[in-house]
């Protein structure tokens, strides 16, 4: 069980670097497209589409390392002033329809992929990129954020973890 976590772990940190990059390429493109459009006169073709994919891409691909670092939006009031017990069956109850709701988005982004790959849809601009492309982070980004939610739910399980990062000492009045 300890090498699935970790390596699920390693790879939720490789989606952050993934997402981290896609967000610098996507500084420097509009970087670029400033001087382009602006200082020099020229039309941007390809720039807007490349920065929306490219954001897009990097919050579904950056989801897993978001979980993983508890980095999201966590209201943890709840969670205080419950014993160890009903803390257990909350993390593993919302971990659970967590994964659930990640599994059917991953399920129904991975049709629309394969209608884009099969359709061999392309962009409507200029550029015209294969939108398989940008199609793909969503399921991809959602079954790696799933695997990392069945990761949690391990380190819970077999207490490699404590729900919410609680200790069972810690209560707050």
């Amino acid at each position: 069980m300890n090498i699935f976590i970790d390596t699920v772990r390693r790879l939720s940190v490789l989606c952050g670097i993934v997402s981290v990059v896609l967000l610098m390429a996507s500084v420097v493109v509009v970087c670029h497209l400033v001087i382009v459009r602006y200082a020099l006169g020229e039309s941007a073709v390809w720039q807007h589409e490349f920065v929306t994919f490219a954001l897009i891409g990097s919050t579904f691909l950056g989801s897993p390392y978001v979980l993983l670092t508890k980095g999201h939006v966590n209201v943890d009031l709840l969670p205080i002033y419950m014993g160890q017990r009903g803390r257990l069956v909350l993390a593993l109850l919302s971990s659970l329809l967590s994964l659930g709701f990640c599994l059917v988005i991953a399920w129904t982004g991975l049709s629309w992929w394969e209608e884009a790959w099969a359709g061999d849809w392309h962009g409507e601009t200029v550029w015209a990129p294969p939108l398989w492309i940008p199609y793909i982070a969503m399921p991809l980004g959602m079954a790696l954020l799933s695997l990392q939610y069945v990761a949690d739910i391990a380190s819970i399980l077999t207490g490699r973890e404590m729900p919410f990062g609680l200790s069972p000492e810690e209560k707050s009045s």
